[in-house]
């Protein structure tokens, strides 16, 4: 866990760098997705929503009060995907599980990844031995604003789960 605010400052940076990355990659293609949108009013709404939430984590992510790194004791480079698949099986439970506990005492953490792009600098800020550690997220946590929280929208399921072959 995360406590220091220099630490945490330097977190946000590097967080924020893989996030201005990843928005540049997203403008550049943003007319599929524009035209996609254009056809659905409430993909547009609900990724405007997103797109909103995720630029206010970028600007605001030194704020939390504690930043959580889960991580696995290994690195995956060049495995298998089975190996690498082992990996992300093994962390992503414990990590959800520590999010819904964090839920029930009223607080909220949210998963995030964008600072990976720069994790060897993630490593050198908080001690983590890059070499034989793989950080997996980044999780700021924080009390919630209010408990009326609704599930997020999604796609109906059988418009996303096939059925003995591939169909999409």
């Amino acid at each position: 866990m995360v406590t220091d605010p220099t630490q945490r400052q330097a977190l946000a940076a590097c967080y924020r760098r893989g996030y201005d990355h990843y928005r540049q990659v997203a403008t550049s293609d943003s007319a599929a997705l524009e035209h996609a949108q254009a056809s659905d009013p409430q993909r547009l709404a609900r990724d405007r929503r997103r797109q909103e939430s995720s630029d206010y984590l970028a600007e605001h992510l030194q704020d939390a009060p504690v930043m959580v790194i889960p991580c696995y004791l290994g690195r995956a480079e060049g495995q298998p995907a089975s190996r690498q698949a082992s990996l992300w099986g093994s962390i992503l439970p414990a990590a959800w599980n520590f999010m819904l506990a964090l839920r029930v005492r009223g607080l909220g953490a949210a998963w995030t990844t964008r600072h990976l792009e720069y994790e060897r600098d993630a490593a050198a800020i908080v001690g983590i031995p890059y070499e034989t550690v793989t950080q997996t997220a980044l999780l700021p946590v924080a009390y919630t604003l209010g408990t009326d929280f609704k599930p997020g929208t999604r796609q109906p399921p059988d418009e996303v789960i096939c059925w003995n072959t591939w169909t999409a």
